[in-house]
């Protein structure tokens, strides 16, 4: 190999002195033709029922997967919105020949994965069981075992995570942004509701399952260690049987952009940050001829880290952890283009005209050499790597057969990015990113940014706020400014709270308590232990799987933080800020620290009032009964702004104090729900505890 190399490198030296005073080195090289893409072609076959199947061969690794595809047109579930969810968990649940439990079991055995969507189906599994594992996934796909008792279980799943999502401030703003983008009529911007749901039978999803789960439009797709003749053989047994069907035939409307460019604002109490999409139609799909031009100009503008939205809301301006620019395509409808960024309250007003001022300026102005020249290396970078997957083989032909694309798409998917020039990408920009009739949908907390929302203009012209509830229903303009009782103070909110869980006199009488909670994050258990004294000693301990991730210790005049197994004592400024916490109830200090009653907002669908105890933090008490329901603190980390939201949830007595037993805390894009196990009131604590 030693003497291969150095017969190879005196070659090349050789070479190039015959050929150096030919070069002109002052010129750029110009780029040599793009390489021929060849792509093996899948196998493939048809059912006289319709079904197309796609056989891709790999066997370097002893392992197969199927998918089952059916590409219907949109689907528009209007008052019954929920039932192609529901249809989806309840297929897989076995069959009419195989129990649930029997069907599991034999999937787990065999070391297998089967699931089910309300038109798809996916498995895989080592080559060896694949004749079993397609037996199983065709049965419970074309003979699906639909139980009234299955079926009250999914759909009480369902309801769950539906009231989870009530107060969640990304699931509200998702939903709005494409009813408003859509219409609620139309089967992109139809969303599912608690009363929707419960609108859905049992024979709705046997319906649904009858009408839309057919071969007409299906796709099967097997890849992996499996030979085309045998893979044949099976499919024709088992899916023979599959009912020639083809679904009904269904029109929506055809929705339109804003006339001028607007906002649509959603208010959220609860919400700590704004969600903000800059948003407007686009009638683009992968056969067009500026395809790749559009996602050029998309990426360029907000694809990752590079991109100007990123760099500008991020990198520059510090409001955001991203900024991003998503274009859609769609061969059946009118997709979304969006520029989007969840940014702090304080600027939610500056972010919008930043991501403005991005879109003008790429429809404006022609994007750099540069900048296309990197976005076309990405692109190829991504198209190369995929080359290397298999499945990537079956997807590119499955795009050719359901999104009318010339056979040779992908065999001239380089030479085309590599042609397109700039001109080409400012076209694009000016053709799918409508400035001139974009609605920016923004779900925050009104109270803290919509007085700086509405003075929001554009290129000398203001920008107009419209208002929709959660459920995108036009709305009121909020009344911020609902009236305070006449006389009330600060001093008789805090005594009607301190009253309300169980008396000043027996809050006075707690010398000490212990609370215990859990959360989840990532699938990983958070344990929080928490203990206060009324000698201003405060140990607080957040444990991940049993290991501390962070700890702080008070006790009296000094302390300590401990992060990642590093301790750091606190400074002066530091120790008085926990001091004023480190009381079992802080109310108590509350009355002689000059806090102050700043009105009344909605906090949670609930009047509040707001009581501000310091420049940094405002606490908010339930107008009615009187318990803390929410406290707001700004923080500054790393010389960034943040924002963390505590919500107080469900008290229950304990030796006949009200304590908060679900504790909802948000920084930043992270959110905590910490549910109290346990709460010790003068007992279980000892001086020990705060060493």
């Amino acid at each position: 190999m030693k003497n291969i190399y150095s017969i190879l490198l005196f070659t090349v030296f050789a070479f190039a002195s015959t050929i150096n005073a030919q070069i002109d080195r002052s010129q750029m090289p110009k780029p040599g033709p793009a390489p021929v893409i060849n792509l093996d072609e899948p196998q493939r076959f048809e059912l006289k029922n319709g079904l197309k199947v796609l056989v891709v061969e790999n066997h370097k690794l002893p392992r197969v997967s199927i998918q089952l595809r059916i590409d219907n047109p949109p689907i528009s579930e209007g008052d019954k919105s929920g039932v192609s969810s529901l249809t989806g968990s309840l297929l897989g649940k076995g069959s009419q020949s195989i129990s649930k439990d029997d069907f599991n079991e034999e999937v787990d055995f065999l070391g297998a994965r089967i699931n089910f969507g309300s038109q798809s189906a996916f498995a895989s599994s080592l080559s060896k069981y694949f004749p079993r594992i397609l037996e199983l996934m065709t049965d419970a796909a074309i003979n699906p075992n639909f139980t009234q008792e299955e079926f009250e279980k999914e759909k009480n799943k369902l309801l769950t995570g539906l009231k989870g999502e009530e107060k969640d401030v990304k699931a509200i703003a998702g939903r709005v942004q494409s009813a408003l983008a859509y219409g609620k009529k139309h089967p992109y911007g139809e969303f599912t509701t608690e009363e929707t749901v419960n609108n859905v039978t049992l024979a709705d999803v046997k319906q649904f399952y009858a009408n839309y789960f057919v071969p007409a439009n299906a796709y099967l797709v097997i890849i992996g260690d499996v030979k085309f003749d045998e893979a044949k053989a099976l499919v024709e047994e088992h899916f023979t049987l599959w009912t020639k069907a083809v679904p009904p035939s269904l029109e929506f409307s055809n929705p339109s952009d804003v006339q001028y460019t607007q906002i649509s604002f959603v208010d959220v109490p609860n919400a700590v940050q704004s969600e903000i999409s800059v948003q407007n139609l686009v009638n683009l799909k992968m056969k067009d001829p500026d395809y790749l031009s559009a996602l050029m100009a998309n990426e360029i503008l907000g694809g990752g880290g590079e991109g100007r939205l990123f760099l500008n809301l991020r990198e520059d301006k510090a409001y955001t952890y991203g900024s991003y620019a998503r274009i859609g395509n769609d061969k059946n409808a009118v997709s979304r283009f969006r520029a989007v960024a969840s940014v702090r309250n304080a600027v939610t007003d500056s972010a919008i005209v930043e991501i403005l001022k991005e879109i003008d300026k790429i429809r404006q102005t022609p994007v750099t050499e540069e900048e296309l020249k990197n976005t076309k290396a990405k692109y190829i970078g991504r198209f190369v790597i995929a080359l290397e997957s298999p499945a990537t083989i079956a997807r590119y032909a499955l795009n050719i057969e359901t999104e009318g694309l010339p056979k040779d798409f992908y065999k001239t998917y380089l030479e085309r990015i590599n042609a397109i020039t700039v001109d080409d990408v400012q076209k694009a920009a000016q053709k799918y990113f409508k400035l001139d009739n974009a609605r920016v949908v923004v779900t925050g907390k009104g109270s803290e940014v919509l007085e700086n929302l509405t003075k929001v203009s554009f290129k000398g012209a203001s920008v107009p706020v419209k208002y929709f509830d959660k459920y995108a229903n036009p709305a009121e303009k909020p009344d911020y400014n609902a009236a305070t009782p006449a006389g009330l103070t600060v001093t008789d909110v805090l005594q009607k709270y301190m009253t309300a869980i169980g008396g000043k006199e027996k809050l006075e009488g707690v010398t000490s308590y212990v609370l215990m909670a859990e959360a989840e994050m990532q699938g990983m258990k958070l344990n929080l232990e928490q203990k206060k004294t009324s000698k201003n000693q405060l140990m607080q301990d957040v444990k991940v799987m049993g290991n501390s991730m962070s700890k702080q210790v008070l006790n009296d005049d000094a302390g300590y933080v401990v992060a990642q197994g590093q301790r750091t004592d606190m400074d002066e400024a530091m120790v008085k800020k926990i001091k004023e916490e480190a009381v079992p109830f802080p109310e108590l200090k509350y009355l002689a620290s000059g806090a102050t009653l700043e009105g009344s907002e909605n906090v949670n669908g609930k009047m509040a009032y707001k009581v501000k105890v310091s420049d940094e933090k405002t606490v908010f008490y339930d107008a009615e009964t009187g318990l803390k329901v929410q406290e707001v603190t700004q923080a500054e980390m790393q010389g960034q702004q943040f924002t963390s939201t505590i919500n107080y949830e469900d008290y229950k007595a304990v030796g006949g104090i009200l304590f908060p037993y679900v504790i909802k805390q948000t920084v930043g894009p992270q959110s905590f729900e910490f549910m109290v196990t346990d709460i010790k009131i003068n007992e279980g604590v000892t001086d020990a505890d705060f060493e």
